[in-house]
């Protein structure tokens, strides 16, 4: 079961501004509990949202921003919701379900947070996201934190981001920032993709298009893995 704990001064005040005000006061501290319960619905909202972006963001490296739109009527998962101050945190938010067009998806985030004097911006913290995609390969992606932007609809991960696929790659990020009006992924900082046969190593990298164009420049290193069978195949084309 959910629950809500309020530790805010206008918790302990609200008995004694009834005792010793008029109704102007009493119409404040009333309209301030309901700013309060709205700012919950808003996080609630929120929060899914952007767990669905991580999930989204995780795949793009392979063109699959276009998932987004089928996360709708997401069910969230809440351990317990808890107001602080001015910040609401929620403890581990889970986010699973099915896109519409029947592929699983499954995000879950140690804690989550938003600052009521910051209401665009939502944190997430212990970050780890998987997603079906259409041809069955599984995406997985774990990041240590996060901080999106539901007004520009930009999230920023940070720290520590591995996205890894069952289809055999892997790509290591120390920051990306997922532009979802735009489709776009970027990250100014190291990157390496890598599979079995190849590698690649960059100072910067720009997934657009949707996901159907990768970029990378800065530094960049591509490193071929040849097996026995393929180099011998080479000697023999040599030598003819």
């Amino acid at each position: 079961m959910n629950s809500l704990t309020v530790a805010s001064d206008v918790d302990e005040r609200v008995p004694r501004v009834f005792a010793r005000a008029g109704r102007a006061d009493a119409d404040r501290v009333f309209r301030a509990a309901l700013r309060h319960s709205r700012h919950v619905r808003i996080l609630r909202l929120a929060i899914p949202l952007s767990a669905a972006i991580v999930v989204v963001a995780g795949a793009a490296f392979t063109y699959v921003f276009k998932p987004l739109r089928g996360l709708s009527g997401m069910p969230v998962d809440v351990g317990s919701v808890v107001v602080s101050g001015t910040k609401i945190m929620m403890n581990q938010p889970r986010l699973a379900g099915v896109t519409r067009d029947n592929r699983r998806y499954d995000m879950v985030a140690q804690a989550a947070a938003q600052d009521l004097t910051k209401p665009d911006m939502v944190e997430l913290q212990g970050i780890h996201a998987t997603m079906e995609m259409r041809d069955k390969v599984i995406f997985e992606t774990i990041a240590k934190d996060g901080l999106y932007n539901t007004k520009t609809e930009q999230l920023t991960l940070n720290h520590n981001i591995v996205v890894t696929s069952s289809s055999g790659y892997q790509a290591f990020l120390n920051e990306a920032v997922v532009d979802v009006r735009g489709s776009k992924i970027v990250s100014d900082k190291p990157v390496e993709v890598k599979t079995a046969t190849w590698s690649i190593n960059a100072n910067r990298m720009e997934v657009s298009e949707s996901g159907d164009l990768m970029r990378f420049d800065r530094g960049v290193f591509v490193t071929l893995l040849l097996d026995s069978t393929t180099s011998g195949a080479g000697d023999r084309a040599r030598k003819k």
